[in-house]
Parts: structure tokens; C-alpha cells; sequence
């Protein structure tokens, strides 16, 4: 590299006496010098020459001084690094020079050798500052063109070529949601390719923004169905509560859309949201050629079985008690004990709800017509009854009475 140095000074013989000095670093390809007679002549030269990589100057010199000139040299978007060279080195001026950003002071008469050590550091610092700049530049850069792919933690990560840091495979402690829509295969088969296509898009870029702005990981995105992950790949103490509020706000951006595509004619689908939390295995699962960043295990397969729990259910999201445990402020209503395929054992579920739809009379209706149906009681079926009567709309409590009809007990249920 050859370094770029601006000499500003108005004693007459300088020039001359520094090309005499450097002769051998300019005859090298070490430096190409520059010269200027004040502060304003300075500031003109580096705006024709913004390549310029530092400045060396004098303090008292007519127009414009040096320590002027340092401080407009501090205000450019481009600071240059600066040596301030003078005979006046007093504690003032040096304390003025250094408070005004130079990055070094040398006094006359000139010890050459000095200056020629100061000039060699400050150039080592220019360069690293360059290499900084650069690669915060590649970086945003990267990022940039990542986000248009991936969810933003995992661009940031690539975009930071930090050495499979969050990207390898590891267990991790996640909640994962899972989203579909009822009946998209027949929307597939009946809807105009060109209405399909901008329908898709909008509602998957609707929903994946949704997921950003609660800073979720978009694990999967496969037709109209996305994958969703919290706390992965970075860490997320209140994964669990920021799934809630995550399926909350897709629940009703999903009604919020469909309706307008109602509106347009258009029979699009109720948007089932399931989410659980637990141990799965974590990362890049791309192989050496492709990068596909997702999450594998029974948690993950459970997340799955509880979003197509609702469709028996007629809930809209269902959540384990994994999840509504873990979450802080846990609004909702237990669903029951479900013998979801593939377990042997029962998984705990709860409906979340809104603070109003919580805070309704219904709700504690319901919550005691549940406790009477896990208390085998058989004052639930009335119970259950009673609350269908007055609230027709609630297919969860519909869901109970008919299991109760036809003679089942409990809260444990058997769902295909």
C-alpha cells in the first residue's frame, strides 16, 4: 500500500526538505506526498483528492490554523488521521490538539526519524480502521441480502461469519409453533393460478413478518404451512411467552386476511396454530451444499400434532402445558389430556385466549364445567349443555358436550 500523506505547513524550505527526507519511501512506493500552505488550502486539496490517507500539520499558519483545520477535519464524514507538528509545544496545544481528535503531536525542529515512526503508526491505524470499516460494510452487505431469505438472527449470524456459532447442530430448549390452513389442497385445485400465486405471497409475507417483529425464527416454510422457533438460534430466556404472543398476533392477522379475501370472493381457510416447548435437536441441516437451518425431535413432532388437534377441537390455536406453564401470564383455558398419534402418554393442552375472551363470563362457565368433567361428575354434561345454550359460537365447549353425549368421561380423549 502506498500511503497518501497531505503536509500542511507555510514555512517555504519544508516542501523541499521533506521530499529530500523520503526520498527513498517515495522512490519505494511507500508514500506520495502532498502539500498545502494553511487550513483552507488543505481542505481543498483533500476534497479533489478524498484519497488522502492522513494529514500532517503545522498549528500557526495564516487563513486557517492547524487546530482549525483538525477540528473541520473532525467534523467530515471521512476523518483523516492527524499529526500535529509544531513549535509551540505547550501543554495547551497539545491538550487542544488531542481533545480535537488528532492522533498524535510531534514538536519542531522535526526529528525525522521520529516523524517517520509516528507516520508509520498512524498508517497502521489507518489501515485497520480501513479493514474495520470494510468488513462492517460486507457484513451489512450480507445481511441485507440474507434478510431477504432468512429470518433476521439468522442472517445476522451468517452475515457475521462468526464460526458456526448458533448455525451447528446442538440440543437447544426451544418452543416451536406450527401454522396450516383448512382446506388449502382444494383452494390449490380451484383457485386461478395468477390469484393462488399473490394470495400465497401476501399471506406468507404477512405472517413471517409477524414472526420477525416478535423475533422469531422461521425454521420452515412448505406450501401454506411455516415452522416457527423461539429461542434458536440465539438465546431467548421468555421463548415461551414470546410463542404466545406470537400465535396470538397470527391468529389475528390470519382472521383479519381471510376476511378480506372473503370479501373478494375468495373461500381462504382458517389459519390452526399449535405450539409446544422442549428439547430438540438444532441446526444446520443443509449438508455441504445447501443451508437449511431447522429443528428435529418429539417436541417438534408435538407442535405438530397439537396444530392439527384444533381441527377436532375447533380451536383455532392449542398450546402444551409446557408452553402455558413457561409463559409468564398464562391467559387461557385447559383444552384436556389428549392422546395425541405416535405418544403413549397424555399431553396436557390449554386454549390461550385474549384478555377480554379471558376475562368473560363464559370463560369461568366453562372452567367449572371442566373441572366437573375432570372430576367426573356428571353434573358437567348440564353444565356443558347450559353453555352451548347461551353461547352456541363456542365449538371447544360444543367439542365437550358431544364427547360427554356419547358416553365418554373424563378429560382424556383419543384424537386421530
Amino acid at each position: 500500500m502506498t500511503a497518501t500523506i497531505l503536509f500542511v505547513d507555510d514555512e517555504p524550505d519544508l516542501e523541499a526538505l521533506i521530499l529530500q527526507k523520503f526520498r527513498r519511501q517515495i522512490r519505494d512506493g511507500q508514500f506520495a506526498l502532498m502539500f498545502a500552505r494553511d487550513g483552507l488550502e488543505a481542505l481543498e486539496s483533500l476534497e479533489q483528492n478524498p484519497h488522502v490517507d492522513m494529514v500532517v500539520s503545522d498549528i500557526n499558519m495564516p487563513r486557517m490554523d492547524g487546530l482549525s483545520l483538525l477540528a473541520k477535519l473532525q467534523e467530515a464524514e471521512d476523518k483523516k488521521s492527524t499529526i500535529i507538528v509544531s513549535a509551540y509545544g505547550d501543554m495547551s496545544n497539545i491538550r487542544t490538539a488531542m481533545n480535537r481528535g488528532a492522533f498524535d503531536f510531534l514538536t519542531k525542529p522535526i526529528d525525522f526519524a521520529d516523524l517517520e515512526t509516528t507516520i508509520q503508526k498512524t498508517i497502521r491505524h489507518v489501515e485497520m480502521l480501513r479493514d474495520v470499516r470494510r468488513r462492517q460494510m460486507e457484513a451489512e452487505r450480507a445481511h441485507a441480502s440474507l434478510s431477504r431469505f432468512f429470518s433476521p438472527e439468522i442472517a445476522r449470524r451468517l452475515a457475521a461469519d462468526v464460526e458456526g456459532d448458533g448455525m451447528e447442530v446442538q440440543w437447544r430448549d426451544v418452543a416451536t409453533l406450527f401454522t396450516d390452513i383448512t382446506g388449502f389442497t382444494s383452494l390449490v385445485e380451484s383457485a386461478p393460478p395468477q390469484t393462488l400465486g399473490q394470495l400465497l405471497n401476501e399471506y406468507v409475507g404477512g405472517m413471517t413478518e409477524i414472526v420477525f417483529a416478535h423475533e422469531g425464527t422461521v425454521a420452515k416454510i412448505i406450501g401454506d404451512a411455516i415452522q416457527v422457533l423461539f429461542n434458536a438460534p440465539g438465546d431467548q430466556p421468555d421463548y415461551a411467552t414470546r410463542a404466545v404472543a406470537c400465535a396470538h398476533a397470527l391468529d389475528a392477522w390470519a382472521q383479519d386476511f381471510s376476511a378480506r379475501w372473503q370479501a373478494k370472493g375468495v373461500n381462504f381457510g382458517t389459519t390452526r396454530i399449535g405450539a409446544h416447548a422442549g428439547p430438540a435437536l438444532v441446526g444446520n441441516f443443509g449438508g455441504n451444499r445447501f443451508f437449511d437451518y431447522t429443528a428435529y425431535g418429539d417436541s417438534i413432532n408435538i407442535a405438530a400434532r397439537l396444530e392439527a388437534a384444533n381441527k377436532h377441537l375447533g380451536t383455532r390455536i392449542c398450546v402444551s402445558a409446557n408452553v402455558a406453564k413457561a409463559a409468564e401470564n398464562f391467559q387461557g383455558r385447559p383444552v384436556g389430556e389428549l392422546m395425541l398419534r405416535g405418544r403413549s402418554e397424555p399431553l396436557r393442552a390449554f386454549e390461550p385466549l385474549s384478555p377480554n375472551k379471558f376475562e368473560a363470563p363464559e370463560t369461568a362457565i366453562y372452567s367449572e364445567a371442566f373441572a366437573k368433567m375432570e372430576a367426573g361428575d356428571a353434573a358437567a354434561m348440564p353444565a356443558f349443555a347450559a353453555l352451548v345454550g347461551m353461547h352456541a359460537d363456542d365449538p371447544l365447549a360444543g367439542f365437550h358436550l358431544k364427547r360427554l353425549l356419547n358416553g365418554a368421561k373424563g378429560i382424556r380423549m383419543q384424537l386421530e
